[in-house]
């Protein structure tokens, strides 16, 4: 397999360019130990120069699947979006270095269950802001 875009000709499927920050959309839950069984996945790693952040939406948390019974995902929520430096190891997938949460602005959690379009809104609502931040040269520092 050939290293990501060698040949720059040949667009990636499901990653776009903001201003020289990369954006590729995953297909897994990029946090939360249920996220399996989450309805609602949203994984988006975000690439600048050196910096690689992956923004994570969960929510819809199934409780019981022939029931279609949900369970909270913390207090009080449904949804909750979080964000994090990639794990630097993997040069392939970039999953979340849990351990190196980041900080944002936006909002992070919905308690209504009903509202995948609010939670899918929030989502890019922080992915637009950590991409502003990181054209602006924010480097997202993480204390130990």
């Amino acid at each position: 397999m050939t290293e990501l875009n060698e040949n720059p000709t040949l667009p990636i499927h499901g990653v776009s360019n903001c201003g020289g920050v990369l954006r590729t959309e995953r297909g897994w839950a990029g946090h939360f130990i249920c996220g399996h069984r989450c309805l609602f996945r949203r994984n988006t790693l975000l690439a600048y120069n050196d910096i690689k952040i992956v923004v994570s939406s969960v929510g819809l948390m199934l409780m019981d699947y022939n029931k279609r019974t949900f369970k909270t995902i913390g207090h009080n929520r449904h949804f909750e979006t979080m964000a994090f430096h990639a794990d630097k190891n993997d040069k392939r997938y970039c999953d979340a270095d849990v351990s190196k949460q980041i900080e944002f602005d936006n909002d992070w959690c919905i308690a209504e269950q009903d509202a995948d379009d609010k939670a899918n809104e929030m989502h890019e609502a922080v992915v637009l802001e950590i991409t502003e931040k990181l054209l602006k040269g924010y480097k997202f520092e993480v204390s130990d």
